[in-house]
């Protein structure tokens, strides 16, 4: 996928900060396959999502990937404030390749404060510290972002 893809995802959603909370209360409930399956992501995955994110994420996100209390309004030099990725926030409305996208490319090209750290982890990591953060997010919550990530594997082929 070329980099203006990637760019239009990211931009279309990663910065919003006003994004609609609602939880679509159908989420496919019955069809996680293989890579949603939290039961299979062991205990090993998430101490290493979890170090890594208290390395490099905590100082903005976090301990506890709460984020900052008012992570919707702008501060005085116009950016966003880190938001939560506890599943209290709207990281959950995108999927996966967005996640890792954001993770690897940081926000500054788009205006935002995030650093790259597509030269400090690997996609090992990532996968890391993304399933520790989604491992605090409640089940209605996860089974809505795996519908979402789903559809966006189908719209992409």
């Amino acid at each position: 996928m070329n980099v203006k893809i990637y760019i239009v995802l990211f931009a279309s959603g990663v910065l919003v900060a006003g994004c609609d909370q609602s939880l679509d209360k159908k989420a496919d409930t019955n069809n996680v396959d293989a890579r949603y399956d939290r039961s299979t992501v062991t205990q090993i995955r998430l101490d290493q999502g979890r170090a890594l994110f208290l390395q490099n994420c905590a100082v903005c996100h976090g301990n506890e990937a709460q984020g900052t209390t008012d992570w919707r309004k702008r501060d005085k030099d116009g950016n966003y404030p880190p938001p939560p990725l506890d599943g209290t926030a709207h990281a959950w409305h995108h999927p996966k390749m967005a996640l890792v996208y954001t993770i690897k490319n940081g926000t500054k090209a788009l205006g935002g404060t995030m650093p790259a750290w597509k030269d400090s982890l690997t996609d090992d990591e990532i996968e890391s510290i993304i399933v520790w953060f989604q491992a605090k997010w409640p089940d209605q919550l996860y089974r809505a972002w795996v519908k979402r990530d789903k559809e966006s594997i189908k719209r992409k082929k």
